[in-house]
């Protein structure tokens, strides 16, 4: 597994991780309940890792929708 997106932000997550599964590539989000249990004040990053095989793939597609990192 390749880290393909670190962000504070939930939504660029949710974003991203469709973008990706329409394009057939299982993304795993990490991290999302230790953003949770710190009171959702959104200090701590959430993690979008894919398999190292979809790694090109997956970054040609968060570029092309502008999905970038913090």
């Amino acid at each position: 597994m390749k880290e393909l997106l670190r962000t504070t932000d939930p939504v660029k997550i949710a974003m991203a991780s469709a973008l990706l599964e329409g394009e057939g590539i299982t993304a795993f989000p990490l991290d999302v309940h230790m953003s949770v249990l710190e009171g959702s004040l959104g200090i701590l990053p959430r993690r979008l890792m894919v398999a190292e095989r979809d790694l090109f793939m997956a970054r040609a597609i968060l570029r092309d929708n502008n999905i970038g990192t913090d």
